[in-house]
């Protein structure tokens, strides 16, 4: 079977420079990161928006969100400006078709954090609502939860086969750097590739392991 490049998301994007920086290499997606319980990346929602309207309209803004009621969500969404919503945790109040019919032309991209096999169920259950999947490695069940930027790998047979059985683009997040995602392409075949700490230095964008890590990705052309 022939591999389809994938495409990149950088996230935990924290400046105008930043994003610039991503889309110079090639990332198709940005990453802004608003208020989450624990991880790195965060911003504030003022300047995940004046980011947001830097970005070229050919790349997609993410703006992840840990808020679990919708009414919250679409106020987030109208203040930042961002073109696609990551949704890091499980609604509690409010649907997806809240979010579609509140922000049409909105992308909407639901995480699942791949624990166990139950992380199967929960993506065949979700994926008609929404118009992508996005595996991590976070847990939603500790005292404070971790919803991304674990920097830490899940089990990729469990996100192959998720890859397989669902119909819609499925992002791989969790732990890559230039070393290891040749073999996580291989092994997943997903969709897109998300990353935030593998391309980092010292919590900065670090343009060489941004070359290196898209020298891989670029290697399955």
């Amino acid at each position: 079977m022939e591999f389809i490049t994938p495409k990149v998301k950088i996230c935990c994007i924290s400046s105008v420079e930043e994003a610039k920086l991503a889309i110079k290499y090639g990332a198709s997606a940005i990453g802004l990161v608003s208020e989450m319980p624990s991880g790195p990346g965060v911003i504030s929602e003022e300047l995940a928006s004046k980011i947001a309207t830097t970005i070229p309209a050919n790349i997609a803004s993410f703006l992840l969100t840990s808020k679990q009621n919708a009414l919250d969500i679409i106020e987030q969404q109208r203040y930042v400006g961002a073109n696609t919503l990551q949704i890091v945790d499980r609604l509690t109040h409010g649907n997806y078709k809240d979010l579609r019919e509140a922000l049409p032309g909105i992308n909407l991209v639901q995480v699942i954090h791949v624990n166990d096999k139950e992380s199967i169920s929960e993506a065949l259950r979700v994926v008609p609502d929404v118009d992508a999947i996005l595996l991590d490695s976070g847990n939603q069940n500790l005292p404070i939860k971790l919803l991304g930027g674990t920097g830490r790998a899940h089990d990729w047979s469990i996100s192959r086969r998720i890859v397989e059985l669902v119909n819609k683009p499925v992002f791989l997040a969790g732990g890559l750097n230039p070393e290891n995602v040749r073999g996580a392409v291989e092994q997943v075949r997903p969709h897109g590739l998300d990353i935030c700490s593998g391309v980092r230095t010292n919590n900065k964008l670090d343009e060489r392991k941004l070359e290196a890590f898209f020298e891989q990705v670029d290697s399955f052309r």
